[in-house]
């Protein structure tokens, strides 16, 4: 059994002696102004000389509590490099128990597996345990020499008074290292977290980021610090003003909770965030910052619009299908309408913007849709704006779109044609009819490819092809200054002019027998033919509405047709030799209904209002019952009118 000396019991208040004071005195001046590594480099040099031991050391438990490793290691008048050693067979294992030990002399023999003793030619220790506030070990203080030690120990009370000076410093070291773990790992949250944290003053300053808002506004931190929050709301009827009301609630004390903002990025994209900021309070009870912490809901927000845009481009298409015309609806064979054609199949391969002139009815939306159709942009869609029939106040708004609140009853973002359009075609009809400031923003449109929502101020991109159609003389328009000179010349890339009706005349049969069959199919008749005086009767006239007269005339003559073959006589088409004296026939849809009412009102009188069963009006007529009561109520037509 090894024979050692431990020291459990001591004089708590001993009178120093002059020596053990001044040794005191050295080593407190000695560690005084020494924190960490160069505090424990002091004491031991220090406890060395006070103690008068050759070797001094401090250590601290390693990875585990079986070996040790020094933080500060005096040997023989110098510093030794620091090293770590396993407690078990030396004397510090003892000490690390919990116990101060004293071997005076015979530590090789004591200790014949401490090689690194034996090394050194040790005869003799001294170590006591360093304890945190707890109680619990940390490491151990020791001397040792090659001389032996008397048997009770120099200046025991210096070397408990220092034991306890390094544990405080070696507690202090840890919870320190401990902090700047915490701290570490927090700044690693706090820069890494998938959300923005911010400061912001009172003055609305930035005070500090963390890298989430650099990356997401595209700033370095040192941009970022000291600019104004509001430096970065979208400058927008809805962004601004919705910025500013949530830096108010903050100056007002009020926690933001939840607050969607649009803000705009370095490179001018924009960035929509959820906002929360907690004020903080000076002593004086007044607002002194704010604690910031936004998500970013970009994705969330573009997918809302990219719905809200397809809901409104599916409702529109709805409508245009509705009124949709086919390719093969363009009847003829005359050479004017080939000449049409052969333009219609160059330019569509194109993206050129196409002028599409001619005179009402002449079939320039047909055209036009028969250029998408054939385009390399034929998947995109087709999207109609009719000019003349827009709003006069809301003429942008229908084409380029409104932010929420751009305008009064503006309750929400709308998209306009043209990002409808995107991808695809616009076909602008009555283009000559657009408003002049208006011409200057459709202009834009087609020498930048981008535009301004109303009330807004970030430009929308677009890729769109235009398509646009007047029966108006835009050259003359040019000339009186009612048309912009250079959106005309943006417009008329490829000019296609369409032929009156009047000089195709050889196109009418066919287009005769085609809406013949066509309205019989909807109307619900047979018709098997068609007259030649009829034919004779159509190509003679003047046609001054073109196609979509001629439609009209054919309609009606299906529908009061009582055979099996068209017949249109001089009471639905008035014949004229003179062009001139034709003109008025423009007005001849009003009097075709009224013959088409005194029609059905005469066949009403003789079956006594029978309009179902044999020998009622719907038989007579050759209308289906249903086909007929429709009829009837567009004319007006009702047996209490009659009576």
């Amino acid at each position: 059994m090894r024979s050692s000396v431990v020291l459990e019991q001591e004089d708590h208040s001993p009178e120093l002696t002059a020596d053990e004071t001044t040794a005191l005195r050295a080593i407190v001046e000695g560690t005084a102004d020494s924190t960490g590594e160069a505090f424990f480099q002091s004491l031991v040099r220090h406890l060395a000389m006070a103690i008068d031991a050759q070797y001094a050391f401090v250590a601290e438990f390693a990875e585990v509590n079986s070996r040790a490793r020094t933080l500060a290691f005096w040997a023989k008048d110098r510093l030794a490099p620091n090293i770590e050693f396993d407690l078990r067979g030396t004397p510090c294992e003892e000490v690390v128990r919990g116990s101060l030990c004293h071997h005076p002399s015979g530590v090789p023999t004591k200790f014949p597996d401490d090689y690194g003793m034996i090394a050194l030619g040790i005869e003799s220790y001294l170590g006591v345990p360093l304890r945190d506030n707890g109680g619990a070990v940390l490491g151990h203080l020791a001397v040792f020499d090659e001389r032996p030690m008397p048997a009770r120990p120099r200046r025991l009370f210096v070397f408990r008074v220092f034991a306890a000076r390094a544990a405080a410093e070696l507690v202090r070291i840890r919870a320190d290292a401990q902090l700047r773990a915490s701290e570490e790992r927090y700044r690693d949250l706090y820069e890494e977290a998938p959300i923005a944290y911010l400061s912001v003053g009172t003055d609305g300053r930035l005070r500090t980021v963390n890298r989430r808002a650099t990356e997401w506004l595209g700033y370095s931190a040192d941009e970022l610090i000291g600019r104004p929050l509001g430096d970065f709301f979208a400058k927008t009827a809805v962004g601004q003003p919705q910025g500013e009301k949530v830096f108010r609630q903050f100056l007002d004390g009020e926690e933001v909770a939840g607050a969607e903002l649009e803000l705009r990025r370095k490179d001018g994209r924009p960035l929509w965030v959820s906002l929360w900021i907690k004020p903080m309070w000076a002593a004086d009870g007044s607002v002194c910052s704010g604690r910031t912490i936004g998500v970013d809901i970009t994705d969330r927000v573009l997918a809302e619009q990219e719905r809200v845009r397809l809901e409104q481009q599916n409702l529109y298409l709805q409508e245009e299908i509705k009124s949709a015309r086919n390719f093969e609806e363009i009847i003829g064979r005359s050479p004017a309408l080939a000449a049409v054609l052969e333009n219609v199949r160059r330019v569509a391969r194109t993206d050129a913007s196409v002028l599409i002139t001619g005179e009402t009815g002449t079939g320039k939306e047909l055209i036009a849709r028969a250029i998408h159709s054939i385009s390399k942009r034929q998947e995109k869609p087709l999207i109609k704006v009719n000019c003349a029939a827009l709003p006069s106040g809301l003429v942008e708004s229908e084409l380029f779109g409104h932010e929420k609140g751009a305008f009064t009853g503006a309750i929400a973002r709308r998209i306009g044609r043209f990002e409808l359009a995107d991808g695809g075609t616009i076909f602008l009809d009555e283009v000559g009819e657009l408003p002049l400031d208006t011409q200057a923003k459709l202009l834009r449109v087609l020498q930048e490819r981008e535009f301004d929502r109303v009330g807004g101020r970030a430009p929308q991109r677009v890729d769109v092809r235009v398509i646009a159609a007047t029966n108006r003389d835009l050259a003359a328009d040019v000339r009186e200054k009612a048309f912009r000179e250079d959106l005309f010349y943006r417009l008329n890339v490829f000019p296609i002019e369409l032929p009156p009706l009047r000089n195709r005349k050889e196109d009418i049969p066919l287009l005769v027998h085609y809406l013949c069959k066509k309205s019989a199919i909807e109307i619900g008749k047979s018709i098997d033919g068609i007259s030649p005086e009829t034919i004779g009767h159509l190509q003679a006239y003047h046609w001054p509405g073109n196609v979509r007269e001629l439609e009209n005339v054919v309609e009606r003559a299906v529908i009061l047709a009582t055979g099996p073959v068209l017949e249109i006589g001089r009471e639905l088409l008035p014949i004229s030799d003179s062009p001139q004296e034709a003109l008025p026939a423009a007005t001849s849809p009003a009097s075709l209904e009224a013959v088409e009412r005194s029609h059905i009102l005469s066949v009403l009188d003789q079956t006594s209002w029978r309009i179902d069963g044999r020998g009622g009006a719907a038989r007579i007529l050759q209308l289906h019952p249903n086909t007929l009561r429709s009829r009837m109520k567009k004319l007006g037509i009702s047996r209490v009118m009659r009576n």
